[in-house]
């Protein structure tokens, strides 16, 4: 298949597409191609997950069951754990994790062993395209070597295959943005393979935004993420700055936001969680330090967002205190273990910490979380626990972590002796318990 074969094939939603990783970002990506008529071929190798939307159950949150059948009625969206199927593939779409391993260093061994599974099956003309989010260089650097390779052979890349890295950009639980209106970046490691993936994702995307180069693609994704982190790191700091002066962070931040210009509100919280900003600025500073230079701005922030869940711990016992209690023997429940308001997902998020640094305090530590009903830790299993007026007044000390709009504050707000609010969500609602806020 030649380039011009592959731009008419997209063209005609004649394309088949492989999304390897079926996430939250490969399954909203599989369905939005195939809502656009392309045939779509989901690979997972959690035969589990496979399975699941085989019936037509979804485990992503943004994703509604009906929306996913709609396409397996359709036979437009087929999930399977059989990567022989890339061979059919006329374009193959990597979302695989990247986290980071125990040291803080890049685990880039998802996006090996991607490629080496499509090494193993690249046909002629097929377009490869990276969004797992990873250090500026490695589709350059990791991909494209091994891909031109395959199979023993030499194949040369914008010509006999294309390759290329789009960023994901996913917001979980969002209202407003989904992986079809949100502009996607693409850059190709030649300009044949920016013009594939360009018309690819212009397919079935709304918008696409081309940069020169994969590296430079893979660059936006930090600094997006970046930025935020360093910014979260920054209110924070100020949050703590403001709880040594007596003043209200929140009354602070809220006043600065009516500046129409040159100000951008962020907010304080209990620690950074998710699949992205916790982990890819550390991508790039890693990078940095592979070429002898340091980013001193990310390190900062990783310090300071690092130390918040401790910093909500010490909240917890200073007002136990108050109350001439201790964390040892204490009842505290946590309100939220998901990383994001009105989302399931847990990853890396700080009631971990949290949860963790109670328990060696010796608290007795049980969570409410109406979208995660069961969490694993170090120590063990915890389910969920309801929240009632009865369970609210056996505790000594309730933790909003995360404010979810199902979670019932009012019963905690009414029942509970001491609340420490992490995200503000008790800001006007009417209370019998003492509410320490960040």
């Amino acid at each position: 298949m030649t380039h011009k074969e592959l731009l008419e094939r997209i063209a005609a939603r004649n394309a088949t597409v492989a999304v390897l990783g079926l996430g939250y970002v490969g399954l909203p990506l599989c369905l939005a191609f195939a809502e656009q008529g392309f045939d779509v071929i989901g690979l997972d190798i959690d035969a589990r997950r496979v399975e699941s939307l085989q019936k037509g159950r979804s485990y992503v949150d943004d994703i509604p069951n009906e929306q996913l059948k709609a396409q397996l009625e359709r036979r437009k969206f087929r999930p399977t754990a059989d990567f022989d199927e890339l061979r059919k593939a006329h374009a193959v779409i990597v979302c695989v994790p990247t986290p980071l391993n125990k040291s803080g260093d890049p685990d880039i061994s998802y996006i090996v062993n991607a490629t080496l599974e499509v090494e193993k099956r690249l046909q002629p003309g097929q377009l490869v395209v990276l969004e797992s989010t990873t250090y500026p260089g490695t589709t350059v650097e990791v991909v494209l070597p091994r891909l031109s390779e395959a199979q023993g052979k030499a194949w040369k890349v914008g010509k006999d295959y294309f390759l290329a890295f789009s960023p994901e950009r996913i917001d979980p639980g969002s209202k407003k943005f989904n992986v079809r209106n949100t502009p996607k970046v693409v850059g190709g490691v030649t300009e044949k393979c920016g013009e594939a993936t360009t018309a690819l994702y212009a397919a079935a995307l709304e918008r696409v935004v081309p940069v020169s180069s994969a590296t430079a693609a893979e660059m936006v994704k930090i600094l997006e993420n970046t930025f935020r982190m360093v910014n979260i790191g920054l209110v924070n700091e100020v949050a703590v700055l403001c709880e040594r002066l007596g003043i209200d962070v929140w009354e602070v931040i809220d006043a600065a936001a009516t500046k129409p210009f040159g100000f951008l509100p962020f907010y304080p919280g209990p620690g950074l969680g998710g699949h992205c900003i916790p982990i890819d600025p550390f991508y790039l500073s890693w990078k940095m330090r592979t070429l002898h230079t340091k980013a001193r701005f990310i390190e900062l922030a990783g310090e300071v967002n690092h130390e918040m869940p401790e910093f909500i711990v010490e909240k917890v016992a200073n007002g136990l205190n108050d109350e001439r209690k201790s964390v040892r023997g204490a009842k505290v429940c946590i309100l939220g273990f998901a990383y994001k308001r009105d989302v399931s997902d847990v990853r890396e998020s700080p009631a971990f910490d949290i949860a963790t640094k109670l328990r060696a305090r010796g608290a007795e530590v049980t969570y409410h979380d109406p979208h995660a009903p069961e969490v694993t830790l170090d120590w063990g299993k915890l389910k969920s626990t309801a929240l009632s007026a009865d369970f609210c007044r056996k505790l000594d000390c309730a933790v909003i972590v995360t404010d979810h709009a199902a979670m019932d504050l009012a019963t905690v707000l009414e029942h509970c002796p001491l609340v420490v609010d992490s995200r503000n969500a008790t800001k006007g609602k009417p209370a019998k318990a003492r509410i320490l806020k960040l």
